[in-house]
């Protein structure tokens, strides 16, 4: 094999062979160790492994159903299977040939040179791939499914797949076996220790880190944006931010950020934070800071995450600022909730919301996305016995089910890097905010799952009742900017879309470039990314390809455009106020105890 075929540097056979046995003893602690620690693990029940086989038994009746389809996919494997071999071959006798078949565009996981030049790890490659495709198509053939199951099985099916990527493995993954010889074996063995360590870290549990835990402080390195708590009860700390201008709109920006997750994600470092620019801009911000509850907190309802979070916030605002006009701002979940509280203050007569914006926010449940598959009758029942028991939802499991929504890039991609290199991750706020789940209480979270996500109750008017007062979407009329994102998969833009047309209020309906995360926290300084914006006015187009056809492509930031909306709603200028009164004196510094709590 020339040097172009990738060939392996060369190692002490007994260096290497030592560095194998350490491994090989390591492996059967590490082994003995878990099955140890799941023999007392409720993490995957007996219903959870029934409603799985159950699935699979569905399908698989289905596909036996239709042999002659069966037959044919099978033949057109071998087709292309020995199509395969024969490139191959003649690969192996130094010919040049073209690949039966390539990763699709973006798929990192075969990235490295000698994927493509040494033919044994270009073969793995390309039998993977075909066998891969292979599955998906014969999945997706199999007639008699309704939707849903269909889309469960290949989610579970592509979940499967992609745990089986050579790519996973030591002996099939060039340059993880290029770095083994390398180091005499010295990655695997560091690679061990990590996963010991993560192993710890989670109680049993595996919770593979995104970046090193003690890679970023909150309050030090994210979360740095200068401010007071200046109330707090039960669920939430309100954090009033300092100004950076003279002068400040009269209107108050309150935000309502998703409690799945913490609040910082609006206040990383200072290059990237929404809150710091917001400020800057010279508005007047307050943000909730959602408590990660234990199971003290279980009977807390979705009413009480009202009452107590942005209805409670606009009161303290308004003491603060001496103003009865606010300007509200919520984020995925803590959108819903401020579209559920804008219809209630409509119901109420409370006329302080003089707008509203929602970040990549679902208020139509038809279509929500992924995460519609593990939500079900069944797969609720079980869910909720879990936290009947505990008292909450653990916060690594939603980000569990969060993170196999995109499995090779936040689940595959930090297992080879982090236990077969051996290697740290990569430094990244974004992540390091992604670790730090947070637990949700069980009334309040199955009320959500079952109200919006199975029964969709949050669109039909009088559908759900809030504090006693049934709430309808229809008759929310403040003027709202609604940004969803193209490659959102936690809610997809289409699903977003819909939810923006139940309000009756002039929308203004904007779509970004990239995900559910980065396209929201796009800041002006990266030029990174674009956004799409309609100029016609009124009422929102039926569909969204109607909208999208006569939309205009913008560069940059959607950030100023969102600023320009503001500057006619912001009530004019007044002096820049500091945080707290006398009757809301600042309990401590941004960013407050709260964001800071840890429960496993």
């Amino acid at each position: 094999m020339s040097e172009s075929q990738g060939q392996f540097s060369q190692v002490d056979p007994e260096k290497l062979s030592r560095s194998m046995m350490d491994v090989a003893g390591k492996s059967q602690e590490l082994v003995k160790d878990f099955l140890a620690r799941q023999q007392s693990s409720q993490n995957i029940s007996g219903d959870e492994a029934r409603h799985m086989m159950q699935l699979f038994q569905d399908f698989y009746a289905r596909l036996m159903s239709d042999p002659a389809t069966l037959v044919q996919a099978q033949m057109q494997f071998w087709q292309d299977y020995m199509s395969l071999m024969q490139t191959t071959g003649l690969r192996m006798m130094g010919l040049e040939t073209e690949s039966a078949v390539k990763p699709k565009p973006g798929d990192k996981r075969f990235r490295d040179a000698r994927w493509e030049e040494n033919p044994l790890f270009d073969f793995i490659k390309q039998s993977y791939l075909l066998t891969a495709d292979h599955i998906h198509h014969t999945v997706a053939g199999v007639e008699g499914l309704d939707d849903k199951t269909r889309r469960k099985v290949d989610f579970y099916t592509r979940q499967f797949v992609n745990a089986m990527s050579p790519s996973n493995f030591v002996a099939t993954n060039p340059e993880v076996l290029q770095k083994t010889i390398d180091t005499g074996g010295q990655n695997l063995l560091d690679g061990l220790n990590k996963l010991l360590e993560d192993l710890e870290r989670g109680n049993g549990e595996l919770k593979i880190r995104m970046t090193h835990p003690e890679a970023f402080e909150v309050g030090k390195d994210v979360a740095v944006a200068p401010g007071k708590v200046v109330y707090q009860n039960d669920l939430i700390q309100l954090i009033q931010y300092e100004p950076a201008t003279k002068e400040v709109s009269k209107r108050p920006i309150i935000i309502t950020p998703p409690w799945i997750n913490k609040y910082y994600i609006l206040d990383l470092r200072p290059q990237n934070s929404v809150v710091r620019w917001l400020v800057e801009q010279g508005h007047t911000v307050f943000m909730i800071s959602w408590r990660n509850p234990t199971a003290e907190l279980a009977s807390k309802t979705f009413d009480d995450y009202m009452l107590e979070g942005p209805l409670v916030a606009m009161d303290v605002a308004e003491e603060i600022t001496g103003e009865s006009e606010v300007n509200m701002v919520g984020y995925c979940l803590g959108g819903t909730l401020l579209a559920s509280t804008l219809a209630y203050c409509a119901e109420t007569g409370d006329k302080r919301p003089q707008s509203a914006t929602f970040f990549v926010t679902l208020l139509d449940f038809e279509s929500p996305g992924d995460l519609e598959l593990f939500i079900d009758e069944e797969q609720l029942e079980v869910l909720e016995k879990q936290m009947e028991e505990r008292g909450v939802l653990k916060g690594s499991q939603m980000a569990t089910a969060m993170n196999m929504l995109r499995d090779n890039d936040l689940i595959w991609s930090f297992f080879v890097n982090n236990y077969l290199h051996g290697q740290d991750p990569f430094p990244f706020d974004l992540l390091y905010w992604n670790q730090d789940s947070t637990n949700m209480p069980a009334r309040m979270h199955s009320f959500y799952l079952r109200n919006m996500y199975l029964r969709n109750k949050l669109r039909e008017p009088g559908g759900i009742s809030l504090n006693g007062v049934p709430i309808d979407l229809s008759k929310v009329k403040v003027p709202a900017y609604y940004i969803s994102t193209k490659e959102d998969h936690i809610a997809p833009w289409q699903a977003t879309y819909s939810g923006a047309r139940l309000l009756s209020s002039n929308v203004k309906f904007t779509l970004g470039m990239s995900g559910h995360i980065a396209g929201v926290v796009n800041p002006p300084s990266k030029n990174k990314y674009g956004y799409w914006t309609n100029p016609k006015s009124g009422k929102l187009p039926a569909s969204p390809d109607d909208w999208m056809e006569k939309a205009a492509f913008n560069e940059g930031s959607w950030w100023p455009d969102w600023n320009n909306w503001l500057a006619d709603k912001s009530g004019g200028k007044v002096a820049a106020r500091k945080p707290g009164s006398k009757k809301h004196r600042p309990i401590e510094d941004a960013p407050g105890s709260y964001v800071r709590e840890r429960h496993d």
